[in-house]
């Protein structure tokens, strides 16, 4: 909850000294959205704050007490809710696209059971559109819950989460706002972290996150914050920071996805290559989503081992067919790995279906990229300079713009944006940041 000492809730509206940042770019797996409303597995009607991938067997218990209680009682609409949002989270850490059926089903059955103003159900049904990146259809059923509930703080974040990666980030702030005036706990304070984050300012990012794990009342919420304050020291150039808050959240939930990602980062960043495959090797264990996928592969690749980066590259590849299988717009990891290591054509193509489902700076950069691959270059610098439209001090939109400029003979701000990308993050890209080095030498050295 929020704490006495703690100042007043974020004014974000009238915010005014933004500096820039880094954005945690684990939002080719949508930061809040995914995952981003956990409802109460008593059945309560008190929708909860986010929480972070527990374990799979910790889940799957949990799941089979939540069908247990569906059994028991299978007119009871918050079961069903429940079911369908425990099985969203498990979904999104074992990147099953059949368990999102299984989600939705139960959700739909809470509705069939309650078909108005069911909060639980409208939240999740939220939550599992934002998790299949069908952003316009969370945003109607965040509104639907807004509307049912104008008090709910949950039904605030999914309405944001929706807003935010829909391009519409002035309304998804005066929605982080409201949720943060109904209550300020660790949930509204982690989203208005990042508001400020994908706006550059860095110190109110990360007082906010502080903030959050202050407030967090749960392990998964305390998870959280540790991670993405790992996340803003890494992306800031600052790997003994980001070493340290991964390993203060390990320390309680060693299993953690997103903590093993952190530290392996922290890890490749300090030279700490055979601890940084470990923890990365873990985290695919644990959860097999294709950034954790394609993280490994490229440090594995950056490393020499060719055969042990192709496997993790064939998983992604057996992963992103069944994904395409099922219609699901490509997510920025896709895009990235097709421009870098497949096709840049067929990147374009996957990048102009996501952009139109999906207008956010992410996904304008890796728009960028593969059409610089393919390229492009003059279409390529207009998706850059959106992605940096916020403000967002992103090392890798920086070096994707560096290397789009120098492709286009400008080397003067080519320059600029390669050196700026790597003073944010010296290390920010196993195979990128070399490459930023080189090119800039090349253009230092050319009369």
């Amino acid at each position: 909850m929020h704490r006495p000492q703690d100042p007043p809730a974020p004014a974000i509206r009238r915010r005014r000294h933004l500096r820039n940042t880094a954005i945690t770019l684990a939002l080719g797996a949508v930061l809040f959205t995914v995952g981003a409303v956990g409802l109460s597995p008593a059945g309560s009607g008190t929708p909860e704050a986010p929480a972070t991938a527990s374990p799979a067997s910790g889940q799957a218990r949990g799941i089979e007490v939540m069908r247990e209680r569906v059994r028991r009682l299978p007119k009871d609409p918050v079961s069903w809710a429940d079911l369908g949002m425990a099985l969203v989270q498990q979904a999104r850490t074992t990147a099953d696209p059949a368990t999102y059926d299984r989600a939705e089903t139960a959700l739909r059955r809470s509705l069939a059971l309650r078909p108005d103003e069911n909060l639980h159900a409208e939240i999740g049904m939220g939550a599992l559109a934002a998790a299949r990146h069908r952003f316009q259809d969370a945003l109607t059923w965040a509104r639907k819950a807004v509307a049912t509930s104008p008090a709910t703080p949950a039904s605030y974040g999914v309405l944001a989460d929706a807003l935010t990666q829909l391009g519409r980030y002035k309304d998804a702030e005066e929605a982080v706002q409201k949720m943060a005036d109904l209550r300020p706990d660790s949930s509204s304070l982690a989203r208005a972290s990042y508001t400020f984050e994908l706006r550059g300012d860095t110190g109110r990012a990360e007082a906010l996150m502080e903030r959050a794990l202050r407030a967090a009342g749960t392990p998964g919420e305390r998870a959280f914050a540790h991670t993405h304050l790992s996340s803003l020291a890494q992306e800031s150039g600052d790997p003994a920071t980001a070493l340290r808050q991964a390993d203060a959240g390990l320390a309680f939930a060693p299993r953690d996805p997103g903590l093993l990602e952190a530290r392996a980062k922290a890890h490749a960043a300090r030279g700490e290559f055979r601890q940084a495959v470990a923890d990365h090797t873990a985290a695919v264990a644990t959860a097999p989503l294709p950034q954790y996928l394609l993280e490994l592969g490229e440090l594995q690749q950056s490393l020499g081992h060719r055969a042990e980066a192709e496997g993790q590259y064939a998983v992604l590849r057996a992963q992103e067919t069944l994904g395409r299988a099922g219609g699901a717009t490509a997510d920025t990891d896709a895009i990235l790995f097709e421009a870098d290591h497949g096709d840049p054509r067929r990147a374009v193509s996957l990048a102009e279906a996501a952009v139109r489902e999906r207008p956010f700076i992410a996904v304008h950069d890796a728009y960028a990229w593969a059409l610089h691959r393919a390229g492009r270059d003059e279409q390529a610098l207009v998706q850059a300079d959106r992605a940096l439209a916020l403000g967002t001090r992103s090392a890798p939109f920086l070096y994707h713009r560096g290397a789009i400029h120098q492709a286009l003979g400008d080397t003067g701000a080519a320059r600029r944006d390669l050196r700026r990308a790597l003073a944010i993050d010296p290390s920010f890209h196993p195979l990128h940041a070399p490459a930023a080095r080189a090119a800039v030498r090349r253009i230092d050295d050319t009369p």
